[in-house]
């Protein structure tokens, strides 16, 4: 200890930026080598020196209905908590923390777990007294570790069995491995997508990519169900990622996906598309609509129209080279794409849902008051669900995108 320095009072916890500062490296350097199992116990240990106890690591689950604890040593290890209603599922819809005191003083707070802006699930731990360096710290803590889940994802299944919460049909395992993370954000644009059923999924997936101010996205569904749905879909996505990374026009990565299944799979099998190019700094998007239903376009929370295109023929049946379509959007304008299985879910009486029944949907839930694009799309896909009186028969999947506008070297500019 350097002359002068003071002993810190016995008792007293130290939160101290340097004191952060070290507790972060110190974590860091332990978690590198430890095997998966022992990173949740870890965790909990660290934030005993900064006074916290009762720390829980809580996962969604892949129905986005439950915050799930994840067991292991030292860890408090309750019962789920419903993402609506819970402080825990407060600050995972809405990226912040959340505070709650408790009998003789304490505070319960509930921390998400950010991999860049894919909500990875929520840290929640009990400390006598918060102040803003403990807000600091902490937030700076939860992002750490749900870099390290994410990390220890890859080398383990325990974090998977903790989130499924029924039986999974291989398909289904095979489209989870498939998607890119449920939600991204940047300043310009967000993107957030929702699979149902989520223990049952086949055919149904989507991509995406941000690269320099064009994002990319694709959503597709692919005939049939169970494996053989599921293979194509796998065929599918491949060669959209091939195609994207070769820097082909939209175009052309509908002759890339229609090359790779009718060689793959023969004539008898297709796929239904939606290629979307959109400059994230001018709103402007291309459009390719390869026997999809029209992507809706939703403004102050209302569907304004849908986004028309000429039509070509589903993926694997030999189409002619598409048209593609433009379309320009405002700041604060939505797209929203589907696949059929929302709206030819029959309900009572036998008729199918139809897009009236979704467009009404989407206009009562743009009355509320908006938690983001992620909260709002699981919202809507819940709501979905309830009115077609529960029933899933079909994939039913929704992607969403929101424009925000501003340049697209947004951080280059914040000097």
């Amino acid at each position: 200890m350097a002359e002068g320095e003071r002993q810190p009072d016995k008792g007293v916890v130290d939160r101290s930026e340097g004191f952060g500062e070290r507790l972060l490296g110190l974590l860091l350097d332990r978690a590198r080598l430890l095997p998966p199992q022992q990173i949740a116990p870890l965790i909990a240990e660290e934030v005993a020196g900064i006074g916290g106890r009762d720390v829980s690591i809580l996962l969604q689950d892949y129905a986005q209905e439950l915050l799930v604890p994840l067991p292991g040593r030292k860890l408090h290890v309750g019962q789920p908590e419903p993402v609506t209603g819970s402080p825990a599922g407060r600050a995972f819809l809405r990226a912040a923390a959340v505070e709650v005191p408790q009998a003789g003083g304490s505070v319960r707070m509930y921390l998400p777990l950010l991999d860049g802006s894919d909500q990875v699930g929520v840290m929640a731990l009990t400390l006598d007294a918060v102040d803003d360096d403990d807000r600091r710290l902490l937030g700076r803590l939860a992002g750490l570790v749900a870099d390290l889940l994410v990390t220890k994802n890859a080398y383990t299944d325990q974090f998977f069995l903790v989130r499924r919460r029924e039986p999974m049909s291989v398909s289904a395992e095979i489209q989870w491995g498939l998607l890119p993370p449920l939600t991204m954000s940047v300043p310009q644009v967000e993107v957030a997508g929702i699979l149902e059923p989520a223990y049952r999924v086949a055919g149904d997936s989507f991509d995406y990519a941000l690269n320099d101010n064009i994002l990319h996205t694709a959503v597709i569904d692919a005939m049939g169900h169970g494996l053989d749905a599921a293979a194509m879909a796998t065929v599918v996505i491949g060669a959209y990622r091939h195609a994207r990374r070769v820097f082909v026009s939209l175009a052309e990565k509908y002759a890339f996906l229609d090359d790779a299944i009718s060689q793959q799979f023969g004539p008898d099998h297709f796929v239904t598309a939606q290629l979307m190019h959109m400059n994230i700094s001018t709103g402007e998007m291309e459009l390719v609509n390869a026997g999809h239903p029209a992507p809706l376009l939703i403004r102050g929370g209302r569907v304004l129209r849908q986004l028309e295109s000429a039509t070509t023929l589903p993926v694997g049946f030999g189409g002619e080279a598409p048209q593609v379509r433009e379309h320009t959007l405002q700041q604060g304008d939505r797209v929203l794409c589907y696949t059929d299985g929302i709206i030819e879910e029959h309900v009572a009486g036998g008729e199918p849902f139809g897009e009236e029944r979704l467009i009404g949907c989407v206009n009562r839930l743009g009355e509320e008051p908006s938690e983001g694009l992620r909260a709002d799309l699981r919202r809507l896909s819940h709501t979905l669900k309830r009115e077609r009186g529960g029933r899933t028969s079909d994939d039913a999947t929704l992607f969403m995108i929101e424009w925000h506008g501003g340049a697209a070297d947004h951080f280059a500019t914040m000097e």
